[in-house]
């Protein structure tokens, strides 16, 4: 059996970053990294963007080239899913029975694309959007489509019915709540990409649920909703978010349920077994306090970067800004902090211009931005979220007066 000093699951941004960062910082013991996908580690948002729109090709969004993990002394260990964790003994086992030993775990599995649970849910045709192999089959049965339904009204949906309308498909977006990104966003913003993915020529259906699938051949060729009516769909996307990949470690004794909870030095309650990335249930600040988890690049190499400073002596906590991103069309919209629990909301700029920002405030301070196409309102904004700076809404709103002034 082999055994590494620090054995990584999961070859993702989170786990990449962690392997990346423990060589930067001077390790020099053991280190591998299982993934269960047979790809080197690659970049995930450009799957629902560049990547299916044909505009990047898979070496464009590798994270390193392969000679990088060769020259570095870090093993990889593509192909192999872990099941089980035995902290006693301290190893893990894949799906084949196979074990590995480790010094200390860094667990960085992320999730898995939660499926439909009704009829028709495995039919041919139907897709997620999360790993190189999801989008590359999409692609191949791409060109005999015309009719695509959307199932999912967030940033992977909304990314997904971009990329695919500007191939001339047409693209029809199914959300089961009152507006899109609605769990991410104010009501403002989602207006605005409500329009403009008509503008598009996307068809949005609001409120919709899903009934069943309808398929011919084994191959899905309509999407029955909850009031009769069926849409026709040469293929269909899902995107309603992920199932985190933790049970091995909950199977073992660690804290968690919706995630493996950590703390702010990213330790579950396990005996030298860390867990980093979108899996990973941590109290955060920026979400006044709750405990959730973060399905985001910034977080997955900020909580990489906090494991690598302790396995190599330094002391390291976790308390970033959250940012993500997102790009449809030839908009950018650039998110820094957490709008969960905004009591009010400040509009700058003209999003009839199409370049504006949405300023969230609770109790009187900024908690976070949305900027569409307002790259200077994102990069001076981020210091209002990180201060907790109370702001008059009248200058907030106000193009003339510069952001990083107040």
């Amino acid at each position: 059996m082999e055994r590494f000093d620090v054995l990584i699951v999961g070859s993702g941004h989170a786990g990449a970053q962690c392997a990346i960062a423990l060589r930067q910082a001077g390790f020099t013991g053991t280190l591998a990294m299982v993934g269960e996908e047979a790809e080197l580690p690659y970049e995930r948002p450009p799957l629902s963007k560049d990547y299916l729109a044909g505009e990047k090709s898979f070496e464009r969004i590798l994270i390193r080239p392969a000679a990088f993990w060769a020259e570095r002394a870090i093993t990889m260990v593509p192909g192999r899913r872990i099941v089980a964790v035995d902290p006693a003994a301290k190893t893990v086992r894949d799906a084949e029975g196979r074990e590995i030993g480790y010094g200390n775990l860094v667990w960085a599995a992320g999730g898995s694309p939660r499926r439909l649970s009704c009829s028709g849910h495995d039919l041919v045709g139907v897709h997620a959007v999360r790993t190189r192999r999801d989008v590359d089959q999409l692609l191949a049965e791409l060109s005999a489509a015309q009719h695509v339904v959307v199932i999912g009204g967030g940033y992977i949906g909304l990314e997904a019915a971009a990329a695919l309308t500007k191939q001339g498909k047409h693209v029809v977006v199914l959300e089961a709540m009152d507006r899109v990104l609605a769990r991410v966003a104010g009501a403002s913003l989602s207006s605005f990409y409500e329009a403009e993915h008509r503008a598009h020529g996307v068809e949005l259906r609001m409120g919709a649920l899903v009934d069943c699938l309808d398929g011919q051949d084994g191959r899905v060729c309509g999407v029955r909703l909850a009031n009769g009516e069926t849409l026709p769909a040469d293929l269909v996307i899902v995107g309603i978010g992920i199932v985190p990949e933790v049970a091995p470690l909950l199977e073992a004794g660690a804290d968690g349920g919706n995630g493996v909870r950590v703390d702010a030095q990213c330790r579950t309650s396990l005996p030298d077994v860390f867990a980093i990335g979108d899996c990973a249930l941590h109290v955060n600040r920026y979400a006044d306090g709750a405990e959730i988890r973060l399905e985001s690049v910034q977080n997955a190499n900020d909580q990489a970067n906090v494991v690598a400073k302790l396995l190599t002596g330094h002391d390291a906590h976790y308390d970033a800004v959250p940012w993500f991103w997102s790009n449809q069309y030839d908009l950018k919209l650039q998110t820094v902090g957490l709008s969960i629990g905004h009591d009010a909301t400040v509009i700058r700029g003209d999003p009839a211009a199409r370049s504006f920002s949405v300023l969230y405030l609770r109790g009187g301070r900024v908690i976070a931005l949305d900027c569409v196409n307002a790259t200077r309102d994102y990069v001076q904004g981020r210091r209002l979220v990180t201060e907790g700076i109370v702001a008059d809404p009248a200058q907030l709103a106000d193009p003339a007066v510069v952001l990083k002034e107040l």
